[in-house]
């Protein structure tokens, strides 16, 4: 990651942190998803890219030990603030690109609405060194839907881009009582996205079939897909 890019995106989520409610968000409605593929019996887990900890909270639940890294020194405050309750969580300040783990130590690892930050084929090559043999990679990410929309995929897209609008305002009415997010988080957002970029699933697809064979990719509705993959034993 370019040392401009890096620090605006660690500006970025200083400021978000300050802003954030703890509601509902696109990520955290497929939380639960993510925790259907915890292995049993999970000791050792790994969260790359944690923000305010909501994920490793309920991760926690679920492994004797949860390690959660973020680049922003404003999200692992609030994240430790509002996990105090919990002491099998270890917030880490960290670069994930540069950060050097232990090797075959994690039975579970998970990478949310992060990998866009950073170059997808050499951290996914670095995650694999993370998971002990047999255990769980659980990647939540964006992705850019087809524009050419006289291809089936690009009508496909367009028709769910509308249906996950509606979805979006409808399930932020039921979980925050409101139709949108607050004049200050939207803001601050959208200068975030203005550095933003996002793969195809065509893309996704390419990097799955070379650096995780055998892996479960989905797409969802939200502007999101996911990827569980298992490490060979």
């Amino acid at each position: 990651m370019p040392q401009s890019f890096q620090s605006s995106t660690k500006e970025d989520f200083d400021r978000l942190a300050t802003l954030d409610n703890d509601g509902w968000t696109h990520n955290n409605h497929y939380h639960g998803l993510l925790l259907q593929h915890v292995p049993a019996n999970c000791r050792n887990a790994l969260e790359i890219g944690c923000g305010t900890g909501a994920f490793a909270r309920q991760l926690a639940r679920h492994a004797d030990h949860v390690l959660a890294l973020d680049l922003s020194p404003e999200m692992i405050r609030v994240a430790q603030s509002r996990s105090q309750q919990l002491p099998n969580i270890e917030f880490q300040l960290a670069d994930a690109l540069a950060w050097e783990g232990p090797t075959e130590h994690f039975d579970y690892l998970a990478c949310i609405a992060t990998l866009h930050h950073l170059p997808q084929k050499e951290m996914i090559r670095k995650l694999k060194l993370f998971l002990k043999k047999g255990g769980v990679l659980a990647i939540l990410d964006l992705f850019e839907h087809e524009r050419r929309v006289l291809t089936k995929e690009g009508v496909v897209d367009a028709t769910l881009n509308v249906a996950a609008m509606l979805t979006s305002v409808s399930l932020r009415l039921i979980h925050n009582g409101r139709l949108n997010p607050p004049r200050a988080v939207r803001a601050a957002w959208k200068a975030h996205g203005q550095h933003e970029s996002y793969p195809m699933m065509k893309d996704v697809r390419a990097v799955c079939d070379e650096l995780l064979p055998g892996a479960v990719l989905r797409k969802h509705l939200l502007w999101r897909y996911s990827v569980i993959w298992r490490k060979p034993q």
